[in-house]
């Protein structure tokens, strides 16, 4: 199912054994477009600590009582490595994250990576969340939200608020319309033209897409559907 990031915050993370926290954001990896990480703020069971988790052990969100369940006990969560989501996560840090959870690393290589690693690519949402999208002719608005597959959690969708420029009007962008991102001008370029996205399907924020919605969109691009 296709969910948006931002009506996923604040969701309970429950372990096999209770609640843990709630859902305060995701870090994604900017080559691939695949969630890495879900912050968790359990502030309401361990004061001051947010958590790193990896979707493999999600479940399935439950919309009622907004739960989204994980495959840990609380004790697993209480002890695991603290990590400051505040800076960037270094690949020491996941390793850390790991080891002790016994997870295989996506990066692969596990601990000789490490002095390879530099900036393993990961991303905060709520960071994004506000930058400037420029078409191939000019800026057409920000980065509002984004929608994510909460099956293969991969990012399907930037939610783009064009603003002033056409009354709030919100539309849908895929990830491989992208051309780049520029992390210091806090700006992303599309391969789109802003004609194109005047005239695109307008995004209702208040209702799920579903896949008429997604037809919808690839048929005005014109462009190859991910799921054929």
């Amino acid at each position: 199912m296709l969910r948006s990031a931002k009506s996923l915050r604040d969701y309970h993370i429950r372990a096999t054994d209770g609640n843990v926290g709630r859902v305060k954001d995701f870090f994604f990896d900017e080559q691939e477009w695949l969630i890495r990480y879900v912050v968790v703020d359990t502030s309401e069971w361990l004061a001051g600590r947010t958590v790193l988790l990896v979707p493999d052990i999600l479940g399935s969100p439950t919309a009622e009582g907004k739960i989204l369940p994980v495959d840990l006990t609380r004790e697993q969560v209480r002890n695991s490595p603290d990590v400051d989501t505040e800076k960037p996560v270094s690949r020491q840090n996941e390793f850390d994250l790991f080891d002790y959870y016994g997870w295989s690393p996506y990066w692969g290589g596990g601990q000789a990576a490490i002095s390879r690693g530099g900036d393993p690519n990961l991303r905060n949402m709520r960071e994004v969340a506000g930058y400037s999208i420029a078409a191939l002719d000019g800026k057409v608005g920000h980065v509002e939200d984004f929608i994510l597959s909460d099956e293969e959690w991969i990012v399907r969708y930037l939610v783009v608020n064009a603003g002033a420029w056409l009354s709030g009007k919100r539309v849908l962008v895929s990830p491989e319309w992208v051309r780049e991102i520029l992390w210091r001008d806090r700006t992303v370029l599309l391969e789109l033209a802003r004609e194109e996205i005047r005239n695109s399907p307008a995004y209702d924020p208040n209702q799920p897409v579903n896949r008429q919605d997604e037809v919808r969109l690839y048929d005005f691009y014109g462009r190859p559907r991910y799921w054929n």
